[in-house]
């Protein structure tokens, strides 16, 4: 029975196709996602957001940083996680990832945050990964406790947005603590 390494109990990783593009633009005008992630962005054409999504879909993958969409079982683009800032020598990586928010609370980002990091412990050797959250996204924060992560530092009134500082928490696992967790389970 053939099996598939991206395909969880609720979600599948895939790739980014050219055709998301308008489901991408949509999302980009979610000024309260964009600023649990990052800052409110500037508005972006159309056609920006369908060149990003054309060269996403062809670009090839360098230094193990990868972007996939996270598709529900009933084929629905539900969100994205993308692996950046990755150490193949040390075995260090990070991630960011984000679930519209009528699709949160359903274990989509927990099951895609398991899947990933099984590929990079399991596949790739990688020995740690580190996750960045705003210290005002309380849900994430929560999601990566859950998942098993360690708060390892905080960073003092880095992140600026609607008026006011935030500390940025910094969250950790390793691979031992990621096997540990799931005994061979690695879903959430």
């Amino acid at each position: 029975m053939a099996t598939n390494f991206w395909q969880g109990k609720l979600v599948r990783l895939r790739a980014i196709e050219a055709t998301d593009w308008e489901t991408v633009f949509n999302w980009n005008l979610d000024s309260e996602m964009a600023r649990q992630l990052d800052f409110v962005w500037p508005p972006q054409s159309k056609e920006a957001v369908r060149r990003w999504a054309e060269q996403k879909a062809t670009e090839r993958l360098q230094n193990d940083s990868y972007f996939w969409g996270i598709e529900s079982q009933a084929g629905e683009l539900v969100g994205q996680i993308s692996t950046h800032d990755c150490d193949a020598r040390a075995g260090n990586f990070e991630y960011g990832i984000s679930v519209r928010e009528e699709h949160r609370g359903k274990g989509y980002a927990a099951e895609a945050i398991t899947v990933v990091m099984r590929f990079f412990f399991e596949e790739l050797r990688y020995q740690k990964a580190t996750i960045h959250v705003h210290a005002n996204n309380e849900p994430s924060i929560r999601l990566h406790q859950r998942l098993g992560f360690q708060e390892e530092g905080r960073l003092r009134r880095v992140v600026y947005t609607k008026g006011q500082f935030y500390d940025e928490l910094i969250f950790g696992m390793t691979a031992e603590e990621f096997r540990a967790k799931y005994k061979g389970d690695f879903r959430a």
